[in-house]
């Protein structure tokens, strides 16, 4: 089973920038598909991106354009680029692992973002 640590979260101004990362250890890094996604006060998890472990990316409508979601094999690590930062981002963002052999999914505990001025 992978475990996940968010790490990267924090206040920023409205247009601002951050940089997520989760760094995952206990497994096989390459096997897993990972994604970012978030949560704020009453509402759903939201999905935000994934990028598989071959590369390939995908993003919800409401972040395209300004997040981009990469990963370091070497690193075993995952990061979220976040631009143009909107009050409406802030919420808890949490990365997710999704084993590409048994479709089973890791949380980790996630990082607060708030975007105010």
């Amino acid at each position: 089973q992978v475990q996940l640590v968010e790490s990267g979260g924090g206040l920023v101004q409205p247009g601002g920038s951050l940089r997520l990362s989760c760094a995952a250890s206990g497994s096989i890094f390459g096997l897993y598909n990972m994604g970012w996604y978030r949560q704020a006060p009453g509402k759903q998890r939201e999905f935000l991106a994934r990028i598989t472990n071959g590369g390939s990316t995908n993003y919800a409508d409401s972040v395209k354009g300004r997040f981009t979601i990469s990963r370091d094999n070497a690193k075993n690590t995952v990061y979220l680029q976040m631009n143009s930062l909107k009050p409406e981002d802030t919420a808890v963002y949490y990365c997710n692992a999704e084993n590409i052999l048994t479709n089973t999914g890791s949380w980790g505990q996630g990082t607060q973002v708030t975007v105010s001025s």
